[in-house]
């Protein structure tokens, strides 16, 4: 991690309406906008094309595969409903708060912009309408001028708009009614239309345009903040719009299968109108006003979707500032009618559809994955009073993705792509929530699983990690210690780091949640990836014994204990001591006398000292080869230095390091040092080792009482050395771990 990032607490829930204002119920507020949403543009001027293109059959396909799609989408959205309370921000507040801010946002930003491309979408249904009584209307400013409109209604009042839609489901019926009249009278003799045009739209080209049919849920969904009382209304309210939506879209493209040729469906949009003769005025108030309701309730959703991202801070404060009274307008609600405004400019109505479609099939995709983990985390807060099977939710989120790749494999990229680029940038700014959501449960059962499955595999040197738990006072203080045992781990297994507080439990555990996410965000702010951890004991040396007794989880437990260096006699003798009895419960020690210098670029030479007779050197020597891996080390040489005290010793010695490194593929080169005569081995290792960057030698086992003579000699082994690391390796697997398999099998 560069630098310290800005931290963005989002703890603050999306701002929801007051008891006042949360008046909605089931009908007007999810049923009713739904509804209109999906019996709207598509149904009146694009059944008709899509039928044409493809033929009955393979249009109820779609019409099917589409519904089931929402219908799955609408159950996994009712079940989580039923579970949480449901705040402002519809689809975007239940992904952020199962999923996490991070993935919400995401998905939030796309929902937005599929919302706002929705009202463009149905302005263009409303232009193209027109051309009933003006042939030649110009698309994009009728299409423009509606979204003002739409805009201004919204602004107005969310309850006056939604109250509209009363009168014009009523229209929708009586222009169902005349559609039924108008078929009667011009069925054909012959079978409805089972064969497509010539020159027909491909099959996935089709279902992106037919899709946003099917996307009204959201309408509903989008008004949670105003709904008396949403975990009731959403589940009601969207299920009975995708099964009254799935009727309707059933039987429609067979009534016009019947009375209309292909070509008449394909290059008439305005096919009903011919079907339904001189009734034609009574399907015209149903048309009109789907169409404008479809984009009203688009237009009151879009500014909530933005609001909830504002006041969860993913997006700056400005977007959404202005008060809204009763729903009415303020910066979110121009922003809408800004960007829908822009998006007139893809042209018409089967420009705009497949982008629509992408938007909201990764919103769905989502809204089915965040049920489905739901249900199979097994988080005991997981209770909906809808439950569904987890296979329908999980089967909705991969049909989503499926489809989203037929329809185009690059568009469903570029969407992915954008919506990662989004979730990268929010992780960036190291967004916190304070919800919980269900990243966790999921991941906790997924460690139950893996743990129990642990525990019932062999053990083995060739699957063993370095599991290092450090102790060490303080982050700022330590941190050239710290840094090493994250190099010696190389993420390769768990580093813990402990602090241990010397006391009694009732003075201190007041602070202790605190002091541990203190000591956790020192930790992430150094880019380490460790756990922080607080003890607190009635005196270091049996504190430390039974902190790294008890520290791991089931097959994950500690197995290396890291210190720092004490040049105090009686802080290192009783460091020796505690190393004898963690050598008894079967877990290595690493003391690191960590030298602060100016490191350079790049580190040069790493030392190792191979002693041979305490079996710390496949250890040593495989701590040489975690630190060489890392990005500060890799141009290091690793030279494992022996020394012999005669010539026939030397040879051996060599030929037996020389053997061992190939076998074991680590790139270091053995230097096996003839001892001069009057020299001790203290001075010969100074000698060598003074221009290392870092040398790694082994601790002997040390009898009881012989603490203090040992600890004196260590000190005046180090003293006047770059950082050194001591090992003692006790584990189960000493002296195996750089084993071959040939060495393990001629083992008796």
């Amino acid at each position: 991690m560069n630098g310290n990032p800005e931290r963005i607490p989002a703890d603050a829930a999306p701002r929801t309406a007051g008891p006042a204002e949360r008046t909605l119920g089931t009908f007007l507020g999810v049923f009713t906008p739904s509804i209109l949403t999906i019996l709207g543009v598509i149904l009146y001027l694009r059944t008709g094309w899509v039928v044409g293109n493809v033929g009955l059959l393979p249009t109820l396909v779609i019409v099917v595969v589409a519904n089931l799609i929402t219908l799955a989408t609408a159950l996994s959205l009712s079940a989580v409903a039923t579970n949480m309370h449901i705040g402002a921000g519809g689809a975007y507040y239940i992904i952020s708060r199962s999923l996490g801010i991070e993935i919400g946002v995401a998905i939030g930003i796309p929902l937005f912009l599929a919302q706002t491309f929705s009202v463009t979408l149905y302005a263009f249904g409303l232009a193209e309408s027109l051309q009933l009584f003006w042939p030649h209307v110009p698309l994009r400013p009728v299409a423009a001028v509606t979204v003002i409109a739409v805009s201004l209604l919204a602004a107005r009042s969310a309850r006056l708009a939604l109250k509209l839609q009363l009168p014009i489901m009523a229209a929708i019926g009586v222009s169902l009614l005349v559609l039924v009249i108008g078929v009667f009278r011009r069925a054909q003799d012959s079978l409805p239309l089972l064969a497509s045009v010539d020159d027909a739209a491909p099959f996935w080209t089709v279902f992106a345009v037919f899709f946003p049919a099917v996307t009204g849920i959201m309408a509903g969904v989008s008004l949670s903040g105003d709904l008396k009382n949403p975990n009731q209304a959403i589940p009601r309210g969207t299920i009975s719009a995708v099964l009254v939506g799935l009727v309707v879209y059933a039987l429609v493209p067979v009534g016009l299968a019947l009375a209309a040729t292909p070509d008449e469906l394909v290059k008439n949009n305005l096919v009903w109108f011919t079907i339904t003769g001189g009734l034609w005025l009574l399907i015209l108030p149903g048309l009109l006003g789907a169409i404008f309701s479809s984009a009203v309730g688009s237009m009151l959703g879009a500014p909530r979707t933005l609001e909830a991202l504002v006041a969860d801070r993913a997006l700056p404060r400005f977007l959404a500032g202005g008060a809204r009274a009763n729903g009415g307008a303020g910066a979110a609600l121009l922003i809408s009618a800004g960007v829908a405004l822009l998006a007139v400019g893809l042209g018409n109505l089967n420009a705009v559809a497949p982008v629509l479609t992408m938007f909201f099939l990764t919103t769905y995709g989502m809204v089915n994955l965040v049920a489905g983990l739901e249900q199979l985390s097994g988080d005991p807060s997981y209770r909906p009073t809808l439950r569904i099977p987890w296979i329908v939710s999980l089967a909705g989120a991969a049909a989503c993705f499926w489809v989203m790749f037929l329809i185009s494999k690059w568009a469903c990229i570029l969407a992915i792509g954008i919506e990662i680029g989004i979730w990268l940038m929010v992780r960036r700014r190291a967004m916190s929530a304070s919800w919980g959501d269900l990243r966790r449960g999921a991941l906790v059962s997924l460690v139950r699983a893996t743990v129990l499955r642990l525990r019932r595999l062999p053990q083995d040197p060739r699957s063993w990690r370095p599991h290092i738990l450090l102790f060490a006072e303080d982050v700022e203080r330590h941190r050239d210690l710290i840094q090493f045992a994250s190099w010696l781990n190389q993420e390769r297994g768990i580093l813990t780091m402990c602090r241990l507080v010397v006391g009694r439990l009732e003075d201190h555990c007041g602070t202790l949640t605190k002091e541990t996410a203190a000591l956790n965000r020192s930790l992430e702010e150094m880019g380490l990836t460790a756990f922080g951890e607080i003890d607190i004991v009635s005196d270091l040396e049996s504190g430390t014994i039974a902190v790294s007794q008890a520290n791991g989880i089931a097959g994950i437990a500690s197995n290396a204990v890291m210190f720092g260096w004490s040049d105090r006699q009686e802080r290192l003798q009783a460091l020796l001591r505690v190393v004898g009895r963690l050598a008894l419960l079967g877990k290595s020690t690493i003391i690191c006398r960590a030298v602060p210098r100016s490191w350079s670029w790049s580190y040069r030479h790493i030392h190792v000292w191979w002693g041979g007779l305490q079996q710390n050197g496949d250890l040593l020597l495989l701590f040489a080869h975690l630190l060489s891996l890392n990005k500060e080390w890799r141009s290091a040489t690793i030279r494992v230095k022996s020394i012999a005290t005669n010539e026939m010793m030397l040879q051996r010695t060599k030929l037996t390091l020389d053997k061992m490194i190939k076998s074991v593929r680590i790139d270091a080169r053995p230097e096996v040092i003839l001892k001069p005569e009057g020299t001790n081995i203290q001075d010969l290792i100074h000698e060598e080792s003074r221009g290392a960057d870092v040398v790694l030698m082994g601790i002997r086992e040390t009898a009881a009482g012989q603490e203090t003579e040992y600890a004196k000699r260590l000190g005046e082994l180090v003293r006047g050395l770059p950082t050194v690391i001591l090992v003692r390796n006790a584990g189960m697997f000493a002296g195996e771990l750089l084993q071959t398999e040939e060495q393990r099998r001629a083992v008796p």
